[in-house]
């Protein structure tokens, strides 16, 4: 099978698509024929050698996480699922023709594989920092580079929940956040007195690490109410970083259910074959996202 791999830490040019051995599943997994695969901020940071303590890896490695497709092998102990059924889940390698997924859900109805690849872990991770910053119901949220994957899942979720949300992004993606029923506003010269202007902040979430730690201390007053997944020096501000996962199945079940219940979307902002892996990753990087990138096979 064909299968992305790199066998050196280093920028995207480590990426190379080669010929591998197809994977099988074991206990209490399953073996999916990938038709797509997620693209995240973790990828190319494993790539380049960073997390290692978080995410251990062995060179030479494969890439990616998040897939969707179409089961083909079931493992010992499976028994929700059967050959030929179509999910979306998280696993390894799934930068792949076949990878094992050890976390699953089915498709819900309507949605396509390019579409449920950018699911996983955008909404595990969304669901989790909305619950480790501790903002409710009638509370407004600051999400700080609201536009991505992770962004988009957060102000709906949030907004499921009875929470308004405030979120910046460029001045590309305002009418976007708009649409998902965040109060939008541009970074940038300025923008802690703009986010002031719109509401009281009462918890605060940076998902793009783009050096505003310290204003988002200020603008909640408490250290204990801004949580960060981009920026690793968060901690120097008393700013806990959240990069540890929790439960996947939770988190693909209640984004099934959000999702069928149409509380839930995020498009697809573009689609690479496998062969492209490098300039996935360079896209990744440059930020500026709106919804997910997914590889497609």
């Amino acid at each position: 099978m064909k299968k992305v791999s790199f066998a050196e830490f280093g920028g995207p040019d480590v990426l190379h698509l080669i010929d591998a051995e197809e994977p099988h599943p074991g206990p209490g997994q399953v073996r999916i024929a990938v038709l797509a695969a997620g693209v995240n901020p973790v990828d190319w940071r494993l790539r380049e050698g960073q997390i290692l303590g978080a995410h251990p890896i062995e060179l030479p490695a494969g890439v990616g996480l998040d897939a969707a497709g179409v089961v083909d092998e079931v493992g010992e102990g499976v028994d929700a699922v059967t050959v030929g059924d179509h999910v979306f889940g998280e696993g390894t390698d799934t930068y792949a023709e076949f990878a094992v997924l050890s976390a699953w859900a089915r498709l819900p109805q309507g949605l396509t594989f390019e579409e449920a690849a950018g699911y996983p872990s955008v909404v595990e991770t969304a669901l989790r920092i909305i619950r480790q910053v501790g903002v409710r119901s009638g509370q407004t949220l600051l999400a700080s580079g609201a536009s991505g994957g992770v962004g988009s899942a957060v102000l709906q979720i949030a907004r499921d929940r009875g929470i308004t949300v405030i979120g910046t992004a460029g001045a590309a993606n305002q009418d976007y956040l708009r649409s998902l029923g965040a109060l939008a506003t541009t970074y940038g010269e300025g923008w802690v007195e703009r986010v002031r202007r719109l509401g009281r902040i009462d918890a605060a979430l940076d998902l793009a690490g783009s050096g505003v730690i310290r204003e988002l201390v200020e603008l909640t007053g408490d250290p204990q109410k801004v949580i960060s997944i981009a920026d690793l020096g968060a901690p120097e501000f008393g700013v806990r970083f959240s990069g540890v996962a929790g439960s996947m199945p939770e988190a693909l079940t209640e984004a099934a259910d959000l999702i069928s219940r149409g509380k839930l979307h995020i498009p697809v902002e573009k689609s690479y074959p496998l062969a492209e892996a490098a300039a996935a990753h360079i896209d990744s990087q440059a930020g500026h996202t709106r919804g997910r990138r997914v590889m497609v096979v």
